[in-house]
């Protein structure tokens, strides 16, 4: 992104990467990426949020160019995102996740709601049961050709057999599937450029605080002022998100009608307008 300077954020296995967009007199916004196990990918909406807040985003440990090794579990990457906003200096910014990214966000306000002045919850992961995980494969899959369909199963088949997944296959693997994340499948955008770093320890991490209803137990206390934001026709079923605004208690849920999983690309402009009127109405 042109105007964005690269920080870094000591940790105690190694630095957390990021990138810096400088808006004077607007307040702070730090954006969470998905995956788990993907690089960081939210330069669009900060394009979208230019002019509305001074934004930061890091690649999540895991993956050059932030340290590799260390803990990935939700802790860990709690522990990163705090090191983060030390190093930038913030208090009370507002946190926007997108999919993992806002599964994440709910965590860290959950255990650190000193740190965080509003949540933005974007097509994320739940936090009632699996979170929509028992629904989210087969969402992706219907519809799709049947060799699509056949490739996708081979490569489940081959990494479920102990035999991990090439770059070039992980990334054959989500690019099958790509079109299935948006409204209209028939006009998804091009896959953007991916790379795929550690995810095996983040997913044990996040079913085993499902298992313990952490955030079932949690987001009741979080009362930061919440946005969500969910594609009507998101792969993760907008059940989720209804279930998440029930939770917290300054909770308000916008469904993205007609669209999937990435507001940015389907809808340029969306967020932010959801953005402003959010403000506004606080």
């Amino acid at each position: 992104m042109t105007g964005e300077r690269e920080f870094r954020a000591k940790t105690a296995g190694g630095d957390i990467c990021g990138w810096l967009r400088e808006v004077p007199g607007k307040p702070n916004a730090l954006l969470l990426h998905g995956g788990p196990g993907l690089n960081e990918y939210l330069d669009t909406l900060v394009a979208e949020l230019d002019g509305l807040f001074t934004t930061a985003r890091y690649q999540q440990r895991g993956l050059a160019p932030s340290v590799v090794s260390g803990d990935i579990s939700i802790e860990g990457h709690i522990a990163d995102a705090v090191a983060v906003l030390d190093a930038l200096g913030w208090d009370k910014p507002t946190v926007i996740g997108h999919s993992w990214g806002g599964h994440f966000a709910m965590h860290l306000a959950a255990a650190h709601p000193e740190s965080v002045g509003r949540l933005v919850i974007v097509d994320a992961l739940g936090a009632v049961g699996d979170g929509g995980i028992e629904e989210f494969g087969p969402n992706l899959m219907r519809g799709l050709p049947q060799a699509t369909q056949d490739r996708i199963a081979d490569l489940d088949a081959q990494e479920e057999n102990g035999e991990p997944l090439t770059e070039d296959e992980r990334r054959e693997h989500l690019s099958l599937l790509w079109p299935s994340y948006f409204g209209d499948p028939a006009t998804a955008p091009p896959m953007p450029p991916m790379q795929f770093g550690r995810a095996d320890e983040t997913w044990l991490s996040i079913m085993a605080h499902f298992q313990s209803l952490t955030l079932e137990h949690m987001l009741p206390t979080v009362t930061v002022p919440t946005l969500s934001i969910h594609g009507g026709r998101s792969p993760i079923p907008f059940a989720e998100a209804e279930k998440v605004a029930a939770l917290m208690p300054n909770a308000r849920l916008v469904v993205h009608e007609g669209k999937g999983h990435w507001p940015s690309l389907e809808e340029p402009g969306f967020v932010r307008r959801q953005l402003e009127e959010f403000a506004a109405a606080l």
